[in-house]
């Protein structure tokens, strides 16, 4: 019973989400009342322990929403002016070549937007980018949600680790016990570096197969020829655009931390890339396209996105751009600590500590979230692009209605997660829910966790439907079993966001967005059954290395 209870937020959030299909906007709000429930009456968690984290979890949603909002502003800023566009037309004439295209739009440029923004914004983009360039409308989903695996370990500027991790291994306002311990006189802001660096350890062998399993996906299911064979003309190159990504990410791991690898590793893959493109290098003679039109299966069918080409043709490459390389040097400016920005940007706290007389604190830093410099670069892109005050009222108003279901997802499920993981303080005498299933997974897997690590992440993501949910809902429990096992924690909680990359592929409320936006509204079944063996091959591969790692320490 005391494992059911404890499962509580897994299994209603699957009941409701996945089971009854239920719509997030609803499934989440019951999870949550179960969740809540379960605590109090089994757990005997207090209703005021219960209320603070409830309180905790809004606020910490509305930090995550003000990153998602100053994103999406900025993404229909930009598109109100023609800046997407132009973007779009320079994809098209840079190869004609499908499985090149796949690699630039959803890898390389994916990475950018999803190390910049995250939170669904990658697929949303590229998707429709894809169709506008004549790719199936299921392909461009499918496509777009499998190249967007790797870098959401560092997406919305390194999130899913800076406050999914983080936030994961608090109980209350503080370090969890176990996890205090292992730090010793190492902060969690210096730990969360030595993590994004065992991330891209990992990933530099994962991350660097996936463009060549975006590509088969593509020529097995969606080419004219519908062979695996077409994949591997383009192995060399395939392989070069991985780690034209992953090398660039590694370092910044590294040596910088975890805001930037995404951003910068798919702004130097792309510059890399496009120089091979131009050259003419490891490319096969013969290209490769689709079958026409009269000929796609009806599943592969949607509805075509609108797109202002007229206005695109006005802006010049190099203007279209300058928003988003202002973006990559501002947040770059505020997170170097040798300049003083960053110490200004944190001297300005929003939040409540010791909530309701608990030991539950919620503060962030308003100034120095990345939803100010979102902000700021859109307030300079209207004034840039000469877009008209109604235009950005129209983007204003469109991002605002784009939250609401975001809004009550996130003020449901960020709440329930942290009931989950304050449930350490009851009057049952129990350890907190996720210590306590780490208790039972260790006495079932022990040594072998490694392998099992990933696959908790990429269920977290699933019933979630966020990376950054899924590293806050399982850190501590991940961590706290391999305490129990002798395993490495870090390499753990390393796998564990590597496992929600995975899950994000699959991740219902990614591939309901997706889907929308290319009219395959009532096709996500088959979107997730397609998308679900590259997750598993991704899972099973970062789980088989982790399994090694711990072996060879």
């Amino acid at each position: 019973m005391m494992t059911l209870v404890a499962l509580a937020p897994i299994l209603a959030v699957f009941l409701f989400l996945v089971l009854l299909r239920m719509p997030a906007m609803k499934a989440m709000p019951i999870s949550l009342l179960v969740t809540g429930v379960l605590a109090f009456f089994y757990w005997k968690v207090s209703f005021v322990q219960i209320s603070a984290s409830i309180i905790e979890g809004v606020l910490i949603g509305v930090s995550i929403l003000y990153i998602v909002f100053g994103a999406i502003l900025l993404l229909n800023t930009l598109q109100k002016g023609g800046a997407i566009d132009t973007i779009r037309n320079f994809f098209i004439d840079v190869s004609p070549d499908r499985r090149v295209q796949i690699i630039l739009i959803a890898w390389l440029f994916g990475a950018f937007i999803e190390g910049a923004a995250g939170f669904g914004t990658p697929a949303a983009i590229v998707a429709p980018l894809l169709v506008v360039l004549g790719f199936p409308p299921l392909a461009a989903v499918v496509l777009a949600l499998v190249a967007n695996s790797s870098p959401v370990s560092f997406g919305a500027v390194g999130t899913p680790v800076i406050v999914g991790v983080n936030q994961g291994l608090h109980e209350g306002g503080a370090l969890s016990q176990i996890t205090a311990v292992f730090l010793d006189d190492i902060s969690i802001t210096e730990y969360t570096k030595i993590i994004a660096s065992q991330i891209m350890q990992f990933d530099i062998i994962v991350g660097t197969m996936m463009p060549l399993v975006v590509v088969v996906l593509l020529t097995r299911f969606f080419s004219e020829d519908r062979t695996w064979k077409r994949a591997f003309e383009l192995w060399k190159f395939a392989l070069y655009a991985g780690l034209s990504y992953t090398i660039p990410a590694f370092l910044v791991a590294t040596f910088v931390g975890p805001e930037f690898p995404s951003i910068i590793g798919g702004l130097v893959g792309l510059v890399l890339v496009l120089l091979a493109v131009k050259k003419g290098w490891m490319l096969p003679k013969k290209t490769l396209d689709f079958p026409a039109k009269d000929q796609w299966q009806s599943v592969w069918q949607g509805n075509l996105p609108i797109v202002n080409q007229e206005q695109a043709k006005k802006m010049k490459l190099i203007k279209a751009w300058i928003p988003y390389i202002l973006l990559g040097v501002l947040l770059i400016l505020t997170r170097v600590e040798e300049l003083p920005i960053k110490g200004w940007l944190q001297g300005v706290t929003v939040g409540w500590e010791g909530i309701l007389g608990t030991s539950i604190s919620a503060v962030f830093e308003p100034l120095y979230l990345p939803g100010t410099i979102f902000l700021i670069v859109v307030l300079f892109t209207v004034i840039f692009h000469k877009i008209s005050l109604l235009s950005f009222g129209q983007a204003l108003s469109t991002s605002g209605k784009a939250l609401a279901g975001t809004a009550i997802t996130l003020f449901t499920a960020v709440p329930m997660v942290r009931i989950f993981i304050n449930s350490g303080v009851n009057g049952a005498g129990f350890e907190s829910m996720p210590v306590e299933l780490a208790h039972q997974a260790a006495d079932l897997v022990g040594t072998g966790w490694p392998l099992m690590a990933p696959f908790i992440g990429a269920l977290g993501s699933f019933i979630s439907g966020s990376a950054t949910f899924s590293n806050m809902m399982f850190s501590l429990f991940q961590f706290s079993v391999a305490d129990q096992v002798g395993v490495n924690p870090t390499q753990i909680i390393s796998l564990q966001v590597l496992g929600s990359n995975a899950g994000n592929m699959i991740c219902v409320v990614n591939v309901v967005a997706a889907a929308s936006v290319v009219g395959l509204v009532g096709k996500e079944g088959l979107i997730i059954r397609t998308v679900l063996i590259p997750m598993l091959i991704y899972a099973a591969l970062a789980g088989s290395l982790g399994l090694l790692f711990s072996y060879l320490n």
